[in-house]
C-alpha cells in the first residue's frame, strides 16, 4: 500500500473543518463577552491557505514491483478542487507512474480572503511494500458470538480511531468533472514535452493525432480530414491566433510553458467553436499560480524562457516570456546569402479585484523573417507578425459556473516581397457564460462581434481606387483581396443533457452574421453530439453539425483575409465511432467519419481544376470519407505510446469534373514509444509513415490543366490509368534525455531531439507540359537536430 503526506508549509494539513452552530439571529452579546479577536491559527489577510486533501492520498503499490520507495509530485489544484496536472519530482520507475496515474484526489481548493484560487502544490507518495503473509491463526477458543463487546471479531480490520473529544468532523466535498466532447484529442502540457520530433511545443505534436495529414513532413500546414489549412481554426484561450509555427521548421509562437493544454476538434465540434469550415486547435493557457516558478531553454537555434509570481500580497501574478532566434548565425555558415530570424512574447497580468473575480491583462505576438542577402543588400521574401492583446474579467460563482467577458486588439501583417503587404488590425468583444442548473445539468452561452480593417498593398506605385485594389484579369489575388471593414457578429447556445445514466445529449446551436464590402450572409449551424455507454469501459460517441467560414487564404498568413465574395464555405461534419478503457491504462478508440464541402476555397486541394494561376478563386465541392484509429498510454509513464492510422480519401468536384486533391493520402501512420530508464534518463523514438501525392502520368496523353494533379484515377477505353501514386515517405525522430533535481523544486535537463534521423527524402509532384513525362521533384533530406539545456525551478 502507498500513503501521502504533504510537504512543507504549502503541505500542512489544512482542513475544511464544521463551524459550531450559530447563535440565534438578533442575539445581543454578553456583557462579560471578550472582545471578538482572530483565532491564533487564522491566516493573515491576503494570504494564500492552501488545498486541503479530502480524500486519502494514496497510491496503489505497481505490479512486479519490490521494496519502499518515496515519489514527489507536483500538482495543479484548480479552483474547483479538482487535479489539472501531475508531474513526478522525484522518485523510482515504476512508482513515478504509479503515483502520477492516481492522481483522482479530491481537494478542498486554495482560499485566498475565502474566495477559492488555484494552486500548486507537493505532495510526497510513500510506497511500503506490504510484509508476507502470516500464518494461519490457531482456531479461537471464543466463539463469534462471545466477542466481548468493542472488541474486534478476528479476522476483521480494526476502526479508524475516533477524532479526538471536542474536535469537529472534516466537510465532504465532491468535485465534479465533466466528460470532453465526443471526437476531440488532447495532448496535455506533460506528455506533449516528450513526444520524439516535437521539440517540447504542443502545438507541434497535432501531426500525430488521428485524421491529420501533413502536406510536406515538417512543415506547420496540415489537412484535418479533407479540410484545407486555411480553413483549420488556432486559438489560444479563445482568441484566434493567425499562425501557429514559426518558420523554417521552428517551434510552435506559443511558448510552451503558459500551454496547459491542446484540443483538437477535427469535425462536429461544440457550438461555442466556430467560423471555420473545418477543424479546430484549441490551446489552453495554464492558470494564474500564486507562488514563484519559471523554465528556461537553451538551444542551437533559439533562446526561451518564462517566469511567473505573486505581487500585492499574493492577489495579484505576473508572467513574462518569450524566445529569440539566432538561427542566422547558423544559416550564415550552411547557406550564405540567406537570412533567417524569429521572435515571440508572452506577457500577463492577474489581479483579483473582488472574492471570485478575476481581472487579466494577456498580450503575445510573433514575428518572423526570410531574406535573401546579395553585396550587402537584404530583399525581403516573407515577412510577418502578429499582436494580441487581451483584457478580459472573469467571475466564479456557485458551483462550476463561471462568466467572462473580454476585449480584443489584434494586428497582422505580411510582407511577401516586392512591395506587396496584406494588414489586418481588428477590435473584438466576447461574453461567455458557463452555468449548472441545479441537477447539474451545463448550459454554455455566448456572444461576441468582430471588427477587421483590411489593407492589401500590390506593391505598385498606383493608389488603389476608393473601396479595394483596382481588378486585374492578370493577377488573381486582386480579386481575393481589397481594402475594407468587415464586421461579425455572432452568438451560441449548447448543453450536456443526461437523458440517462448512460445516455448523455450534447445540442447546440451557433447563429453568425458577416459582412464584408456590400456583401453580408447568415449562418446558422446546429449541433448535436452523443455519448453512450454500452459496457464498462465502451462507450458509443458521435458528433454531427454544420459549419461556417468566410473565404480562406492557401495557407494561414497575417493579413491575409479574402473578401467574402462569391458567399461563404460551409460543410457538413459527420462521424461516429467506440472509445475503449483498457487494462494497463491504455485507452483506445475507432472512428468512422464524412465531411461534405460546399463553395469551398481549397487552392492546392483543387488546383487540378482549372489553370494555376486561377485556383486560388476557383469555389468547388469537396468531399472526405474515413476511418480513424488510435491507442494510447500515457508517456509520463515509465512505458509510454501513442499509435495512430487514418485510411481516408479526399475528393474536390467543379462542374461534372471530380478529382482526388492534389494533397490527398491514402494512408497515414504515427507511432511513438517512450521509456524511462530511472536516474533522470529517458528515451523515445516516434515512427511517421504516409502515402505518397498523385501525380499525372503524363505519357503523351493531356493531363489536366494545372500541375501534375490527377483527374478520373480510372484509365480510359483501351488506355493506361492517368495517374499514380508517388513513393511513400517514411521517417524516424528521437529523443534522448538526461534529467537532474536541484533543490526541492529545481531540475536541469539535457534534451536531443531530432526530426527525421533517418534522413529521408521525400516526393512531390510538379508541373509538367502536354506530352511530357512528369517527373517528381525530390525533397530532402530534411532533418532538424535540437539539442538544448532545459531547465526551471
Amino acid at each position: 500500500m502507498a500513503a501521502a503526506a504533504l510537504l512543507a508549509s504549502a503541505l500542512a494539513p489544512c482542513r475544511a473543518m464544521a463551524a459550531p452552530d450559530p447563535p440565534p439571529p438578533n442575539t445581543p452579546p454578553s456583557p462579560d463577552a471578550p472582545p471578538a479577536v482572530a483565532p491564533p491559527d487564522a491566516p493573515p489577510a491576503g494570504a494564500l491557505v492552501p488545498p486541503a486533501p479530502l480524500t486519502p492520498l494514496a497510491a496503489g503499490y505497481p505490479d512486479g514491483a519490490h521494496g519502499d520507495a518515496t515519489v514527489r509530485l507536483v500538482l495543479t489544484v484548480n479552483a474547483d478542487g479538482t487535479v489539472r496536472s501531475a508531474v513526478a519530482e522525484e522518485g523510482p520507475e515504476p512508482f513515478a507512474s504509479a503515483a502520477v496515474a492516481a492522481t483522482s484526489f479530491r481537494f478542498a481548493p486554495a482560499t485566498r480572503d475565502g474566495a477559492p484560487v488555484a494552486a500548486r502544490i507537493r505532495v510526497e507518495v510513500r510506497f511500503t511494500e506490504a510484509p508476507p503473509p502470516a500464518p494461519p491463526a490457531p482456531p479461537s477458543a471464543t466463539p463469534p458470538s462471545a466477542t466481548p463487546p468493542g472488541a474486534t471479531p478476528p479476522g476483521a480490520a480494526a476502526p479508524a480511531p475516533a477524532p479526538p473529544p471536542g474536535q469537529p468532523q472534516p466537510l465532504e466535498v465532491t468535485v465534479r468533472g465533466e466528460l470532453p466532447p465526443p471526437g476531440v484529442s488532447t495532448l496535455s502540457r506533460g506528455e506533449v514535452r516528450l513526444v520524439p520530433g516535437a521539440f517540447g511545443d504542443p502545438y507541434r505534436a497535432i501531426e500525430m493525432l488521428p485524421g491529420v495529414t501533413p502536406i510536406i513532413s515538417g512543415l506547420p500546414f496540415f489537412y484535418v480530414r479533407g479540410s484545407p489549412p486555411g480553413n483549420v481554426g488556432y486559438f489560444l484561450d479563445g482568441i484566434r491566433v493567425p499562425y501557429l509555427y514559426h518558420l523554417g521548421l521552428g517551434p510552435s509562437v506559443i511558448h510552451p510553458g503558459i500551454v496547459e493544454r491542446v484540443d483538437l476538434y477535427p469535425g462536429g465540434y461544440p457550438a461555442r467553436h466556430g467560423r471555420y469550415a473545418g477543424g479546430i486547435v484549441a490551446g489552453e493557457t495554464t492558470p494564474p499560480l500564486p507562488d514563484w516558478h519559471g523554465e528556461g531553454m537553451l538551444r542551437l537555434t533559439d533562446v526561451g524562457g518564462l517566469v511567473e509570481g505573486p505581487f500585492a500580497g499574493g492577489r495579484g501574478v505576473a508572467l513574462l516570456g518569450g524566445r529569440y532566434s539566432y538561427t542566422a548565425l547558423l544559416l550564415s555558415l550552411a547557406a550564405p546569402g540567406v537570412v533567417l530570424d524569429y521572435w515571440d512574447y508572452q506577457a500577463r497580468l492577474s489581479y483579483e479585484v473582488v472574492p471570485g473575480g478575476r481581472l487579466s491583462l494577456f498580450a503575445f505576438g510573433a514575428h518572423d523573417y526570410l531574406a535573401d542577402e546579395e553585396r550587402g543588400e537584404r530583399i525581403p521574401l516573407f515577412d510577418t507578425t502578429f499582436h494580441r492583446l487581451d483584457l478580459r474579467y472573469d467571475h466564479a460563482y456557485g458551483t462550476g459556473s463561471a462568466l467572462r467577458g473580454a476585449l480584443t486588439l489584434g494586428h497582422d501583417e505580411t510582407g511577401i516581397g516586392d512591395g506587396q503587404r496584406a494588414l489586418t488590425r481588428s477590435l473584438g468583444a466576447r461574453l461567455t457564460l458557463d452555468h449548472r442548473l441545479r441537477d447539474d445539468t451545463p448550459i454554455r452561452a455566448g456572444i461576441d462581434a468582430v471588427l477587421d480593417g483590411n489593407s492589401f498593398d500590390l506593391g505598385t506605385d498606383v493608389d488603389p481606387p476608393p473601396g479595394g485594389v483596382e481588378q486585374d484579369d492578370d493577377d488573381p489575388f486582386s480579386d481575393l483581396f481589397s481594402t475594407r471593414h468587415d464586421v461579425t457578429v455572432g452568438g451560441y447556445i449548447e448543453s450536456d443533457i443526461a437523458v440517462t445514466p448512460r445516455l448523455r445529449v450534447t445540442p447546440g446551436l451557433r447563429l453568425d452574421l458577416y459582412h464584408s464590402d456590400d456583401t453580408a450572409a447568415l449562418a446558422v449551424d446546429p449541433r448535436l453530439s452523443a455519448r453512450l455507454s454500452l459496457a464498462p469501459g465502451v462507450t458509443f460517441v458521435q458528433a454531427h453539425g454544420l459549419a461556417s467560414q468566410m473565404p480562406s487564404f492557401i495557407v494561414p498568413l497575417p493579413g491575409f483575409r479574402p473578401r467574402l465574395g462569391d458567399g461563404l464555405q460551409r460543410s457538413f461534419q459527420s462521424s461516429a465511432g467506440v472509445e475503449l478503457e483498457l487494462p494497463e491504462d491504455i485507452t483506445a478508440s475507432a472512428t468512422v467519419f464524412h465531411n461534405a464541402f460546399f463553395n469551398m476555397t481549397d487552392a492546392l486541394g483543387a488546383a487540378g481544376l482549372d489553370m494555376a494561376e486561377r485556383a486560388a478563386t476557383r469555389r468547388a465541392l469537396g468531399a472526405a470519407t474515413g476511418v480513424e484509429l488510435s491507442a494510447r498510454r500515457r508517456l509520463t509513464r515509465r512505458i509510454g505510446g501513442f499509435a495512430s492510422y487514418t485510411l481516408s480519401r479526399s475528393t474536390r468536384s467543379f462542374g461534372r469534373t471530380t478529382q482526388v486533391t492534389s494533397v490527398d493520402r491514402t494512408h497515414v501512420a504515427n507511432l511513438a514509444l517512450t521509456y524511462d530508464f530511472g536516474r533522470g534518463y529517458r528515451a523515445g523514438g516516434r515512427a511517421v509513415f504516409y502515402s505518397g501525392l498523385p501525380q499525372t502520368k503524363g505519357n503523351g496523353s493531356i493531363p489536366p490543366p494545372g500541375s501534375g494533379v490527377p483527374g478520373d484515377p480510372e484509365p480510359t477505353a483501351g488506355g493506361q490509368p492517368q495517374w499514380e501514386r508517388l513513393p511513400p515517405f517514411l521517417r524516424v525522430d528521437v529523443r534522448l534525455e538526461k534529467r537532474w533535481s536541484i533543490g526541492e523544486a529545481g531540475w536541469l535537463a539535457l534534451v536531443l531531439d531530432v526530426l527525421n534521423t533517418t534522413l529521408s527524402k521525400e516526393y512531390v509532384p510538379t508541373i509538367c507540359g502536354a506530352f511530357e513525362r512528369c517527373e517528381p521533384e525530390e525533397i530532402g533530406p530534411v532533418t532538424v537536430p535540437i539539442l538544448g539545456l532545459e531547465g526551471g525551478f
